[in-house]
């Protein structure tokens, strides 16, 4: 008899076969995935990057530090930090010429306001076509805008801003972005289907769809304004019941009733008092009006709603999400105060590997962030309430020491004063 295969006999080896053939199609999966671009800006990232001359001319042009900041997660993660008030920053990177053509999109980056920004941007750009890096400043025509914008209490907002045939097209939704000191990872979503989502620290705030949440397209369908609710339409859902009869002797049930508990005094005098009559309570017996119960209507048709149609104006796009090719990656901000640290910027097509790395480098150190903010808080605190004591102290001595200078002038006024009059009265006794 021929040997069958040891394969078939094996208890466990059909179950191996499985979890091999699905460690191999994850390992396929993920094969075909794809890193275009990925920053931690470890040592030599300034080889990568090129620091641009936009608005140093005006002096005018703010410049990045290499540092993990005051309060990070890691002392080890280092990223860029944003250097000198009230400046213009920009910088750039090269990234391999890719297409975003039938495949997802993930843009993702963190970043951490520690200082009192009061009026500034944290967002970055992907950009396409020929960049002169050196000069690439505000008016370097992009693909992609994503990020914080904060400006005093009134904006916080979210940036998300697509480029289309030239134009660009802001978001239609208001959102807001983080404003506390800590690390945010911000991470933007697009897929081939043009629906998109947002994530902050690896948590959906937003998804949509760039056919409903831009302004780029017309819309598919539109309200048909000049249609009007039917007359015979019947949009109420319950009715009287038509079967439900009024009880007999219903309306002769008095709303109040006298007290059966009450007692006449014992000095009522029905003479000088007149009848005595008990008084009167709500009768428990009474149920108001009389009204038919209520039961669902069998006619009903739901609620009327305006129909839409389709609109003769739109025209599809199947490649609505493609962006131009990109080749570049750019930070290019205004800041009245500095200190931003920009770090961990990922262009992939996979978005489990995004939140992979957004959990890795930020999300599983928010613990140990939190700690050492708050320990640089009480060192910020102790040290401002130092300084006030010291400057109540100088403002003290100041206003000692101009009392003193004010009684030394007193008391030479006086004394000279004395010495004119002295003089005085041996000129009189001389004449």
């Amino acid at each position: 008899m021929a040997q069958r295969p040891l394969l078939a006999y094996h208890p466990l080896s059909k179950l191996k076969l499985m979890l091999l053939l699905l460690s191999l199609a994850l390992f396929l999966q993920l094969s075909v995935s794809e890193i275009f671009f990925e920053e931690r800006f470890d040592d030599g990232w300034e080889n990568r990057w090129v620091k641009s001359d936009w608005k140093k001319s005006e002096g005018k042009a703010g410049t990045f530090k290499h540092t993990a900041g005051k309060w990070p997660g890691d002392p080890d993660d280092k990223g860029i930090q944003t250097y000198t008030d009230a400046r213009h920053f920009a910088i750039s990177a090269k990234v391999p010429e890719f297409s975003n053509k039938n495949r997802t999109l993930v843009v993702q980056y963190s970043i951490r306001f520690e200082q009192d920004i009061e009026c500034g941007g944290g967002y970055i750009k992907l950009l396409s076509g020929y960049v002169n890096q050196k000069k690439f400043g505000g008016d370097a025509p992009y693909s992609l805008m994503f990020g914080p914008d904060i400006c005093g209490t009134q904006t916080k907002k979210l940036h998300l801003i697509l480029s289309y045939q030239g134009q660009n097209y802001p978001i239609k939704k208001d959102l807001e972005c983080e404003t506390d000191k800590l690390t945010h990872v911000y991470t933007f979503i697009l897929r081939p289907d043009a629906s998109f989502s947002l994530l902050v620290d690896n948590r959906e705030r937003e998804s949509g769809s760039m056919y409903t949440d831009w302004d780029i397209l017309p819309p598919r369908k539109i309200k048909d304004t000049n249609a009007k609710k039917p007359k015979d339409w019947d949009d109420r859902e319950y009715i009287e019941d038509p079967d439900d009869v009024k009880p007999e002797g219903y309306d002769s049930i008095p709303k109040e009733i006298p007290d059966p508990k009450a007692k006449k005094p014992g000095t009522w005098d029905d003479d000088e008092d007149g009848i005595w009559r008990p008084p009167k309570i709500p009768n428990p017996a009474y149920k108001g009006p009389w009204k038919r119960k209520k039961i669902k209507n069998p006619s009903y048709q739901g609620k009327w709603k305006t129909p839409w149609f389709d609109n003769p104006e739109f025209e599809d796009d199947p490649d609505l999400y493609v962006l131009k090719p990109l080749k570049y990656i750019g930070i290019e901000v205004w800041q009245v105060k500095a200190g931003s640290v920009f770090d961990n910027i990922l262009i992939c097509d996979d978005p489990d590997y995004a939140k992979e790395v957004a959990h890795e480098t930020v999300l599983k150190n928010r613990e140990i962030e939190k700690e050492a903010f708050e320990e640089a808080e009480k060192v910020r605190k102790a040290k401002e309430e130092e300084d006030a004591q010291r400057a109540r102290e100088e403002g003290e001595n100041r206003r000692r020491e101009r009392g003193r200078d004010r009684h030394y002038r007193d008391r030479e006024r006086y004394k000279r004063s004395h010495h004119r009059d002295y003089l005085d009265d041996d000129y009189h006794d001389e004449l």
